[in-house]
C-alpha cells in the first residue's frame, strides 16, 4: 500500500516460532484506600500471533484499557509473565521499553497526549525525530499520515484549536506515521462522527491487510464482527462471550 508499509523491527525474536505476544497468568491489582484491592486483570493467559486482527471486548470496567496498557508496556503486571516478540518484558530496562513503544507499537488511546505548544504536523513528526528518522523520510511519512486521516489542511494548527474528534485523528496520524508492526487502539472512534469513525476502521483493516497486528478495544458490536478474533473480558478474566 502506497501510504503505509510497516517498519521491520531492528530486533528479531529469540525464537521466531514464538507468538508476537504471550501472556502467562497475567494479573494486575490496584490498591485503594484501606488496602482495598481491585483485580483489573485476573490470571490472563493467551497468545496473539503476528498479523492477527484482535478485538478486546466486554462490559465497562472489565479490564480492556488495562489489558491494552499492559500490551503497550505502559504498565507492569502484579503477577505473571509477559513476553513480547520473544523478549521477557520484565527483563527490559525503562529505556528498552520506551524504544519498543516508539518503534514497534502504535498507540491510539482515548487520552490524546498531544503537545499543545506544537502544531499538528510537529506532533505527528515528534516521535519520528526521537527515532532519528531522516528529515526527508519524516516529511514523507507525516504528509502521508495527515493526508490519510484528512487533516493535511490543518497541519499548521495547534491541538487546542481543534475539536476532540480532530485531536483524535491527530493521535491516529501520529501512531501510523511510525509504521509500527503492531497497532493498539482503545475505542479509537469514540470521539468521531460516524463518517470519520468508518474511515478509521477502514484504515485499521488496511493496516492489518498490509501485515500489521491490530488489537482493538471496543464496545461496538459491528466493529467486533470485523475482527478475526474476539477476546472477551469479564471482571478481568478471559471468558467465553455470552450469547445475545
Amino acid at each position: 500500500m502506497a501510504w503505509w508499509k510497516h517498519s521491520k523491527p531492528a530486533d528479531t525474536a529469540a525464537d521466531p516460532n514464538l507468538p508476537l505476544i504471550r501472556f502467562e497468568g497475567i494479573t494486575k491489582i490496584f490498591k485503594g484506600d484501606a488496602d482495598e484491592e481491585t483485580r483489573a486483570l485476573d490470571n490472563v493467559t493467551l497468545d496473539i500471533e503476528r498479523g492477527e486482527y484482535v478485538v478486546i471486548s466486554g462490559p465497562s470496567g472489565c479490564g480492556k484499557s488495562t489489558f491494552l496498557s499492559m500490551l503497550a508496556l505502559l504498565d507492569a503486571p502484579t503477577g505473571g509473565r509477559y513476553t513480547f516478540n520473544g523478549r521477557r518484558v520484565d527483563q527490559l530496562s525503562p529505556a528498552e521499553k520506551a524504544r519498543v513503544r516508539n518503534v514497534e507499537i502504535g498507540l491510539i488511546f482515548q487520552s490524546f497526549n498531544l503537545i499543545g505548544d506544537m502544531t499538528v504536523y510537529e506532533n505527528v513528526e515528534y516521535p519520528l525525530t526521537l527515532r532519528g528518522v531522516s528529515g526527508e523520510d519524516r516529511k514523507a511519512r507525516v504528509d502521508a499520515a495527515l493526508q490519510r486521516v484528512g487533516l493535511a489542511p490543518r497541519a499548521k494548527q495547534r491541538p487546542g484549536s481543534l475539536s476532540g474528534g480532530h485531536q483524535q485523528l491527530v493521535a491516529i496520524a501520529r501512531a501510523i506515521a511510525g509504521r509500527p508492526p503492531i497497532v493498539l487502539a482503545d475505542e479509537p472512534t469514540g470521539n468521531l462522527d460516524s463518517k470519520s469513525g468508518e474511515a478509521v476502521m477502514e484504515m485499521l483493516r488496511e493496516l492489518n491487510a498490509a501485515g500489521a497486528t491490530v488489537c482493538l478495544a471496543t464496545h461496538n458490536p459491528r466493529y467486533i464482527e470485523m475482527a478475526r478474533r474476539n477476546i472477551y473480558l469479564f471482571d478481568g478474566r478471559v471468558v467465553p462471550q455470552p450469547v445475545a
